[in-house]
């Protein structure tokens, strides 16, 4: 087995961040076969940062600290769980488990390592720079998408009102002003095909 000390706390993390390939969210893949990983979210994510990138309100934004941040922001899930979006009981101590999660998982890595991973966690939760409140955003348009391309998915599987999707995607202007435009047109493309009711 690998004697280096650092190399093996690398290793016992990548496996343990295996687990997120088991954590699935409400939010169904576009073709409707079943519900989506966190892992496969992650991914999109970074895949939108890389393409959606210059329509972030800040002109230069770090696209790579996006990508770190939308790859690892649901690592906390592996012991904290998915809460749904429209979950407001789930959310009353989201942030209490998520930050539990953070210390653990987070601390398995060197410590080099794991203080940045942690700063890029807590970075995006806080939302207070550009790239996370871009990343924050992307983070909101990727289920709005799938919930719009499967007719409505888990809007209409959970009764989601009109009122609380405007609520849950008012903060996307933050991050990007033409991505809010995109999701207020899409809201209300939804409500006129009756996914969203009103």
């Amino acid at each position: 087995m690998i004697c280096n000390d650092r190399l093996m706390k690398q290793i016992n993390f990548i496996v343990e961040i295996d687990k997120l390939k088991s954590i699935y969210r409400q939010t169904t893949l576009i073709d409707e076969s079943r519900r989506e990983n966190d892992a496969e979210h992650s991914w999109h994510l970074a895949m939108l940062t890389m393409l959606l990138a210059e329509y972030a309100n800040k002109e230069d934004i770090d696209v790579l600290r996006v990508m770190k941040m939308v790859i690892i922001h649901d690592i906390v899930e592996i012991d904290a769980g998915d809460t749904f979006a429209y979950d407001y009981e789930g959310y009353k101590d989201k942030d209490e488990r998520e930050k539990a999660a953070a210390n653990r998982i987070f601390g398995l890595l060197p410590h080099d390592q794991g203080e940045e991973i942690h700063s890029l966690w807590r970075e995006f939760e806080e939302r207070e720079t550009p790239e996370a409140r871009f990343a924050a955003a992307l983070d909101r348009v990727q289920p709005l998408i799938h919930n719009y391309y499967t007719k409505g998915g888990t809007w209409k599987k959970h009764e989601v009102t009109l009122e609380k999707v405007k609520k849950r995607f008012h903060c996307i202007a933050e991050g990007s002003e033409i991505l809010a435009e995109l999701v207020e047109n899409i809201i209300d493309e939804s409500v006129k095909e009756g996914y969203i009711k009103k």
